[in-house]
């Protein structure tokens, strides 16, 4: 009872929970800085870093970390996207896009799980936490989706709104619109999910009982990336996909 009280307490006091709106931290050219933006930032470097030590020198037999890499390129090439957009030439075409998805999301999910972030001190933030950071990463999977259709059918690629009946047109736009929604409140929805069970077990029953939680959510971090990048790579071969 007197941890409950505790944990009403702090939440009314205005201490950083999940249900929380992240402060601003500080101010970059009049934009606020917070704790999501910040995690995420070391996300993309942690990504950049990553990718120029492991191919800086690439070797015949590679080392532990260029074989951590290519292990990890392998199965989103062949177990993620090839199965999803049609052929591993056009997953290796789209990898960059694919892979740089599923690599965000997968680090940003675990994020959560550090003592920073689980105890939701300043800067330790999940991005993936944040329904900004969703939406956005769900526009970018849009708008590419149909970037490479005109791409590879030009204009002809519109048809397919017309598919199989002209009258269908308005319900066909419609899908498309919702597939951008659903990318974006299903990762949310889970990271954000899970962060708030974390937290007020851990704001209760701080030993032991949170650890099989932490462990479902290292599973669930991996899940979410998965689908998200499988999602993505069945839009993108749907729309790259030849007519018969």
């Amino acid at each position: 009872m007197e941890a409950m009280n505790g944990f009403l307490l702090a939440a009314e006091a205005g201490h950083t929970g999940p249900v929380a709106k992240a402060q601003p931290l500080f101010q970059l050219f009049g934009l606020d800085v917070t704790s999501p933006v910040i995690t995420e930032w070391f996300v993309m470097a942690l990504l950049v870093l990553l990718a120029a030590l492991a191919t800086r020198r690439l070797q015949r037999i590679p080392g532990r970390l260029q074989a951590a890499i290519e292990v990890s390129v392998n199965f989103i090439v062949d177990s993620v996207v090839a199965p999803s957009i049609g052929s591993r030439e056009k997953a290796i075409r789209y990898l960059p896009l694919l892979g740089t998805f599923f690599f965000f999301i997968i680090i940003s999910n675990y994020m959560g799980l550090l003592p920073g972030a689980v105890l939701h001190l300043p800067g330790f933030k999940p991005p993936t936490s944040e329904l900004s950071v969703t939406a956005a990463l769900a526009l970018i999977a849009f708008f590419a989706t149909h970037y490479a259709g005109i791409r590879e059918k030009g204009l002809h690629y519109f048809a397919h709104f017309l598919q199989p009946f002209p009258w269908l047109l308005p319900l066909n736009i419609v899908e498309e619109l919702v597939r951008p929604l659903s990318l974006a409140l299903r990762l949310f929805g889970n990271i954000f999910g899970g962060e708030t069970v974390l937290w007020v077990l851990l704001s209760l029953v701080p030993w032991f009982i949170p650890i099989p939680i932490m462990g479902l959510e290292v599973f669930f971090g991996f899940l979410q990336a998965f689908i998200f990048t499988t999602l993505t790579s069945v839009y993108i071969g749907a729309a790259t996909a030849e007519s018969h």
